[in-house]
């Protein structure tokens, strides 16, 4: 069996691997993009109620409103958290999809190296065919010269 058709199962299983990781980093980067949105919303409703003005109030109703400001800060805290987090998780598997890309261009390559090989194999084969065709021709051509010389 040939080289090249030896490294076809590897090539195949190096791509597979290149689009499995880079469903991954599609779903990581979509989920990246959700926790993001959330963020700005969350980011959004904190400063629109932070800045809303409210009517006279009771000293209990601001009590409230600075607790929920402080449960809307914690909010956007955890959110940013998380939105590192999946950054850290994009960064990742954007590392391994480069490295399985490579892995994959490495064996085409090779796979291209061997197939280059194996065609000069066939060229030589053809080239010596072919003279060696040519050299029986000249020999017959020789050996019969040679009768038809003798003959006349």
């Amino acid at each position: 069996m040939m080289q090249s058709k030896r490294i076809d199962p590897l090539l195949k299983r190096a791509q597979e691997k290149e689009d499995t990781v880079a469903r991954d980093l599609a779903e990581r980067q979509r989920s990246l993009d959700t926790h993001l949105s959330r963020l700005d919303e969350l980011r959004r409703y904190a400063e629109e109620y932070a800045n809303a003005q409210m009517a006279a109030t009771s000293p209990a109703q601001l009590l409230n409103r600075r607790a929920f400001l402080d449960r809307l800060d914690s909010a956007v805290s955890q959110q940013s958290q998380t939105v590192d987090s999946n950054r850290e998780k994009v960064e990742a598997e954007r590392a391994r999809l480069l490295l399985a890309s490579r892995d994959k261009q490495v064996l085409e390559q090779l796979a291209a190296s061997y197939r280059a090989q194996e065609q000069q194999v066939v060229e030589k084969r053809t080239q010596r065919e072919m003279d060696d065709l040519g050299a029986r021709r000249v020999r017959l051509l020789q050996a019969g010269d040679g009768e038809s010389g003798g003959q006349s």
